[in-house]
Order: C-alpha cells, then structure tokens, then sequence
C-alpha cells in the first residue's frame, strides 16, 4: 500500500502540476506564441507590401526619366531647328548686307570713274589747248580759255 499511495501522491502531485500549468502557464505561453505569430504575419505582410510598393515607384520612376528623356530630346530637336532657322535668317541678312556693300561699291566706283573722267576730259582740253597755243604761236586770253575748255569737255 505504501507503494499505491506514492504513486497516488504522484498522481495527485502531477495531475495538480499539470492543472496549474495548464491554468497558470499555457495560457500566457501560448499568447505570446500567438502574439508573435501575428507579429511575424504583419510583418511580412509590411515587408511584402513594401516590395510591392518599391517595384510600383520603380516603375513609375523609369516610366519619369523616359518621358524626361523624351521631352529632353524635343528640347533638343526644338533647339537644333530654331538654331537652323537663326542661322538661315543669317545667312539670308549677310547676302543683303554683301549685296547691298556690293551695289554701293559698284556706285563709288561709277562715281570715282565718272570724276576722273571728268578731270581727264579737262586735262586733255587743257593740253590740246596748250598744244593749240604752241602750235599757233601766241596765248589766248584766260576766258576764251575756259570757253574753248567747256566746248570740248561737252563733245568729249
């Protein structure tokens, strides 16, 4: 009998633990087991929803600097035909302006030629008039000079 009431006692004694811990310990074992189950869930939840969210902005940023891209090439192509457009405007006020220097040398030298051919006419008037007087043998008087000059600058 000694023996059957230890092992009652035993029985008692563990059945009692096992009552206790079952009350007392699990529970707040098992909560916590909970509690860090969810908190593992949420986060890779977070973690899962963040990787999702950083290829969604990395999509986003590419689809950007393609249009940046893009509109940066327009800015470009814009600039290259208003360059175009400049130059051409240029090119086109430098042929007027050579033109214009052209024409306007072309009368200055008209001009030029027409005054020295003015001065030669009256040169060779005064020469012939010269070679007439040697010729002749004497002077004719200063006004008769310039008449005689003026008669054969006109038919020169």
């Amino acid at each position: 009998m000694n023996l059957n009431a230890t092992l009652i006692g035993q029985l008692i004694a563990f059945a009692l633990f096992t009552w206790f811990c079952v009350k007392f310990v699990w529970p707040p074992i098992i909560k916590a087991i909970e509690e860090r189950q969810s908190s593992i869930a949420n986060a890779l939840a977070s973690a899962e929803a963040a990787r999702k969210e950083q290829a969604d902005t990395k999509a986003l940023a590419e689809e950007e600097i393609t249009k940046a891209k893009i509109q940066a090439q327009e800015i470009i192509d814009s600039a290259n035909k208003r360059r175009n457009e400049v130059l051409d405007e240029v090119k086109a006020e430098a042929e007027a302006l050579k033109a214009k220097i052209i024409e306007q040398g072309y009368v200055e030298v008209e001009a030029e030629r027409k005054r020295v051919q003015e001065e030669l006419r009256v040169k060779v008037a005064s020469l012939a008039i010269a070679g007439a007087e040697k010729i002749v043998g004497r002077t004719v008087d200063e006004a008769a000079n310039n008449d005689i000059i003026d008669k054969l600058v006109a038919e020169l």
